[in-house]
């Protein structure tokens, strides 16, 4: 029988493979392809959705192919006829694009950098590199909205914000900020608004503080009207309208200074002081709470995180119990959920952007939660001596090299340090500058008489050897025979830090950081952690404006070469060439992918994108004469970041008006651009809009607020559905951001991090944002920087790269294509069960569509969050609740989701509306059912104790995938109300748990 089956049928089989493929492609062509990987449903799949959409009788058309899909949804007047350029006729297997990467990377050299300025080398313990910031279990979750199924992440970043306020020594820490220089521009922000004056306003900033944390300060400030002064701390006069200053702490010249008096003046003229510091030096240093600081901030990039050419790295930012509700960013608070348990949430959500937009404390929508959490185990991992030991030991080298320089003859600033050397170097400057860099050693020009040189914990013997053998080359003196070792010896009773700033107080005292420090304890925690949260590895996260699409391994895997990782943001030019060929390739296929002429990498996060785009509209009109321009015209569904960054450019907010389908209200949109037609600065739109529909007026639109005098700004969160089927330039907006962390590959990384870079038309390209340490950055009349690092968070842009020359154009057109089917697909599905709120003029939606839960209030007391909490009984991750709608579930698919996983999801949501008709038929109880009661913990559901009137099995195995693998919420539903009232942000004692 086999022998019959060999001959007749497997024979024959294998003759017509070996038939078919010699018949389509070379055998030398690749066929480790991308597309077919990132994109979910095979070619079978896409045609029975088609079918569905069909037969479901969702369109008033029939579309019976991918591209009828597309010319029944977009408009005609914008849709892009041809195949973006990108890789085209090329066919790419990812082996070979990481070979072609690698020999890219290897152009950037990799030296020894004692360059400083908020940025050192640091050793990343294997255990987290591993098994944090290369592990999809911690990079693919989003933002822990959902915080029953995000409890991990939560903890993690508690015990980073309980770490910071014990460094800092001041109560209320935050869960991160973008980077420390706009965690010190949102520090000025905040003493404005705690002196809650009228104005006029002025900010002092000490001439110590690192040059791009001054250049951010002064971008921040412009626009608000905000005076800054930068001089000597020594000569800050607090006037009248002076609402607080900003002090380096170490300074960016290595100099540990006792501000302590200078707190004091500031106190008696009711001025608040903020210390930008560094959290190694504070194991050493008098913390700035102690010495009078309301508010500290910084990098925690030296607590394991690499330097990757300037981040993205997790900044901190702390103050006094008493501004808490004024504090920028995520806070993690402690609550407890259903049962009484404690369990951790977002805390004092309301003063948050998506709340109270333009009044909102800040427009910041995400943090660095990735790196936050590595600098967490960091702390972890080493606990209070092993920190005491590293900032012990990177302080000793930099005194053995402050001693050897001296030796020689050279003039070292005779101030108390920590780990920056200040060297008087007179007309020797670049000399010795080239003379280092010749023996591949990157130090700091601080100015043209002086150089600086800072120690990490990196630092080798050799690397001090080879320093002082630089230095001897120019040297008045010999060196001798001493060597790192002998000067050691020789300097151990040096004490450089005064006793009076001194730390004296205890740190990291919770058990958290006294449990872990063994490789095996460690690795565990991490492990526990992670099974505590869902992220893309357990289920797909259908988030609507979110775009949780595959973060694919092959994009991830550069990012740990050391070529990319290990540089810092300030070395000399030819040394980064590699990253040079990379920004220019990204810059050029994402101006293609959006039809407009130049591109800035600089925002790395998109509400920095939006920030950073209308001040480049700002600057345009301010250059034409045209600076009474501050109208900004918003609709009413924008997402709240958009009226929170028109007014941190000083715009007046104008709301427009949508009509019942959801569109933009034309009518009202023209009768307010003509009413402020002298006045009007820009429009802000999203697009397709935030209801999932692409509305048809697009172009309209635009020539209505050009023809009134203003630009057009598109907000690229939904950009997932334009790539290669049209373009923000080609339907009229003059600039837009886009998510590179949504529709270009970029993981979330559970809150973070983000890239928000612009794209701008000609006529706007020449503001684009500069640096105020590497030249060369931004447009020729440049305005100043947006973030701390010239490319912002560089080390993550080479995902975005792999993206785009894998998929090629083709590929990212299909990818849409397949985006916008499988949003039409679940919508098909589900329209029987739920009201599908707004669809375009043939009945389809974009990318994502809102289903209506509204109803189901009056009718079975229902509401959008009892959905969401059950779809955690069944794996999943709600999707966006109650926004751009309230009571209402956004649902964005994605195009990375196979057909297998859009049906389970279907499936568990038509079985969730039988269990609210169970409701609404009395069989259900309307105050104690499945909803309810969601979601559903292993402890309770294996409790003694079962007073629900429905099954255990119903509870928690709703359906054949629970039943085959099952996810546990590791709380039950929390209880914000509690959290908010009784306000816990650092971890409490293990006695809460018991």
């Amino acid at each position: 029988m086999l022998k019959l089956l060999r001959n007749n049928g497997i024979n024959k089989l294998s003759s017509n493979l070996i038939r078919n493929y010699s018949s389509k492609q070379s055998i030398f062509q690749a066929l480790d392809t991308f597309p077919k990987r990132h994109i979910g449903p095979n070619e079978n799949e896409i045609n029975e959705m088609l079918k569905n959409i069909n037969t479901s009788k969702l369109s008033k058309k029939t579309p019976n192919n991918l591209e009828q899909l597309i010319e029944y949804t977009i408009p005609k007047d914008i849709r892009l006829n041809r195949d973006l350029n990108i890789e085209e006729n090329k066919v790419i297997g990812e082996n070979q694009l990481l070979k072609d990467l690698k020999k890219i990377a290897e152009k950037n050299k990799v030296y020894r950098s004692f360059i400083g300025m908020g940025y050192y080398g640091t050793i990343t313990p294997h255990v987290i590199q591993r098994n944090i910031l290369e592990n999809p279990g911690w990079y693919t979750p989003y933002t822990p909205y959902q915080a029953e199924i995000s409890q991990g992440r939560l903890e993690s970043l508690l015990n980073f914000q309980t770490m910071v306020s014990e460094f800092t020594g001041l109560p209320m820490a935050n869960a991160s900020l973008l980077d420390e220089a706009t965690a010190a521009a949102e520090a000025m922000q905040m003493c404005v608004n705690i002196s809650k004056s009228k104005g006029p306003f002025a900010f002092l900033v000490d001439k110590y503080c690192h040059p791009q944390t001054i250049d951010t300060i002064k971008t921040r400030a412009e626009p608000k009207g905000i005076r800054i002064e930068v001089i000597d701390s020594k000569d800050f006069k607090f006037t009248e309208d002076v609402v607080g200053c900003i002090v380096q702490y170490p300074s960016s010249n290595g100099v540990v200074s006792d501000y302590q008096q200078l707190a004091e003046r500031a106190h008696q003229s009711n001025a608040l002081v903020v210390a930008a510091t560094d959290l190694l030096s504070l194991a050493m240093l008098k913390p700035p709470g102690e010495w009078g600081a309301d508010i500290a901030l910084g990098n925690s990039q030296r607590f394991g995180v690499p330097l990757g050419f300037g981040g993205p790295h997790a900044a901190f930012f702390s103050t006094k119990d008493k501004y808490a509700r004024l504090l920028p960013g995520r806070i993690i608070g402690v609550s407890k959920d259903k049962q009484g348990n404690p369990a951790y949430r977002m805390a004092l959500q309301t003063r948050e952007q998506h709340i109270r937009r333009e009044k909102a404390t800040s427009n910041i929508c995400t943090s660095q939660a990735l790196l936050a959490n590595m600098s967490a185990m960091y702390a972890v991992y080493h606990g209070q001596q092993g920190i005491k030991d590293i900032a012990n030991v990177v302080h000793r080298k930099a005194v053995v090299l402050a001693e050897g320089i001296k030796r020689m003859g050279y003039n070292v600033l005779d101030r108390p340090f920590f780990d920056t050397v200040l060297i008087i170097t007179g007309d020797k400057t670049d000399m010795m500058i080239k003379e280092l860099e010749s023996r591949q050693i990157n130090v700091r020009q601080y100015c043209s008489k002086s150089i600086s040189i800072s120690m990490d914990e990196t630092v080798t013997s050799a690397d001090i050897s080879a320093i002082l053998s630089g230095f001897s080359a120019h040297a008045s003196k010999p060196l001798g025979l001493s060597s790192p070792e002998q000067l050691e010896k020789e300097t151990s009773s040096l004490n450089v830090i005064p006793e009076q700033l001194t730390r004296q107080t205890p740190f990291l005292t919770h058990t958290i950081f006294n449990k872990y420090h063994s490789e095996h304890e460690l690795l565990r925690y991490i492990h526990k952690l992670q099974k505590k949260d869902l992220g893309l590895t357990t289920a797909m996260i259908p988030l609507g404006s979110c775009t949780m699409k595959l973060n694919a391994t092959t994009e991830m895997y550069p990012v740990s070469w050391p070529e990319f990782n290990s540089i810092h943001p300030f070395v000399p030019a030819n040394q980064s060439l590699g990253y040079k060929e990379m920004f220019e390739s990204i810059s050029s296929m994402l101006c293609e992918v959006t039809g407009f002429d130049g591109c800035s990498l600089q925002p790395n996060a998109g509400s920095q994108g939006e920030y950073a785009g209308l001040m480049v509209i700002r600057s345009y009109l301010t250059s034409i004469g045209q600076s009474q321009r501050n109208v900004c015209l918003i609709p009413v569904s924008a997402h709240g970041t958009n009226p929170a960054s028109a007014a941190m450019v000083g715009m007046k907010v104008v709301v427009v008006d949508c009509d019942a389908n959801g569109n933009i209200d034309v009518t009202d949109l023209k009768a307010k651009a003509e009413k402020h037609k002298d006045t009007l600065a820009a429009l802000m739109i999203t697009y397709p809009s935030t209801h999932g529909v692409f509305e048809e007026g697009a172009k309209e639109i635009c020539e209505i607020i050009h023809n009134n005098g203003g630009q057009v700004y598109m907000d690229g969160a939904n950009m997932n559905a334009q790539v290669g089927l049209c373009r923000p330039g080609d339907i009229g907006a003059d600039v837009c951001h886009l998510n590179l962390h949504k529709t270009f590959c970029i993981p979330h990384g559970g809150g973070g991090p983000g890239m928000g870079p612009i794209c701008v038309k000609t006529h706007l390209a020449p503001f684009l944002p500069g640096h105020s340490v590497v030249k060369g950055v931004g447009g020729e009349r440049a305005m100043s920087a947006v973030s701390a690092g010239p490319w912002g968070s560089s080390s993550i842009l080479p995902i975005t790269y792999v993206y785009l020359k894998l998929m090629g154009g083709q590929g990212l057109k299909k990818a849409t294509q397949v985006a916008i089917l499988s949003a039409n697909y679940m919508a098909s599905r589900l329209k029987d069960h739920y009201k599908i709120l707004y669809t375009g003029s043939h009945g389809l939606v974009a990318h994502e569509f809102i289903i209506d839960l509204r109803m189901f209030k009056e009718s079975a007391g229902i509401e959008a969050e009892d959905v969401a909490k059950r779809l955690q009984d069944m794996n999943f991750h709600g999707p966006t609740m109650s926004w751009p709608v309230p009571n209402t579930l956004m649902i964005e698919p994605t195009e990375s989701e196979s057909k297998y996983e859009l049906d389970r999801l279907c499936d568990a949501l038509i079985l969730i509306r039988e269990e609210i008709r169970e409701i609404e038929t009395g069989k259900a109880d309307r105050k104690n059912n499945v909803l309810v009661n969601a979601p559903h913990t292993e402890k309770v559901i294996v409790s003694d104790n079962w007073n629900y009137p429905y099954s255990r099995s119903k509870a928690a195995f709703p359906t054949p995938a629970t039943v085959a693998s099952k996810f546990w919420p590791t709380v039950g539903r929390i209880d914000n109300v509690h959290g908010d009232k009784n306000l816990v942000c650092s971890c409490p004692p293990l006695s809460d748990y018991q």
